[in-house]
């Protein structure tokens, strides 16, 4: 086990112990940018009975039929667990921006809402920490090529 990968599990094993803290690690990147392999990397060196991955594809029946964010609010981690979000709520924001030019009013709302709700969950001590990965164009169709 690396220097790097050690400490990681100590620090989770600390996280677990003190349980009164978690962390929600949010991956976005764009489609071939290396999220799976991220992850897999990221997990290898954490303890799987305190640290878990949720995919968010596209909205099952049931999380249409609630607000856009309570199928994310269900999935943060409780104390002393780590999450980590393939994807996530800003999903919502973009296939909007993208899709749907009818609820552009819709935007401000939000990203405003977005922000109060990881404002109110950093301040029930739920350190978020964002990442997003990308590669270039030619890298993705590479990438692609290879799936």
């Amino acid at each position: 086990m690396s220097k790097l990968s050690s400490r990681m599990s100590e620090l989770q094993y600390k996280l677990f112990a003190d349980s009164s803290k978690s962390i929600l690690i949010i991956l976005q990147g764009v489609d071939a940018s290396g999220k799976d392999g991220t992850i897999r990397s990221v997990m290898g060196a954490l303890n799987p009975q305190s640290c878990y991955v949720k995919p968010f594809k596209f909205p099952t029946t049931e999380e249409i039929s609630h607000d856009y964010l309570w199928r994310v609010h269900i999935a943060v981690p409780q104390r002393g667990q780590i999450a980590i979000f393939n994807r996530s709520h800003y999903e919502d924001v973009i296939n909007v921006l993208v899709n749907d030019k009818d609820s552009e009013k819709d935007i401000g709302s939000r990203f405003r809402q977005i922000n109060d709700f990881e404002r109110y969950l950093s301040e029930n001590s739920i350190t978020i920490i964002k990442f997003f990965l990308y590669i270039s164009k030619n890298e993705q169709k590479k990438n692609c090529k290879r799936d």
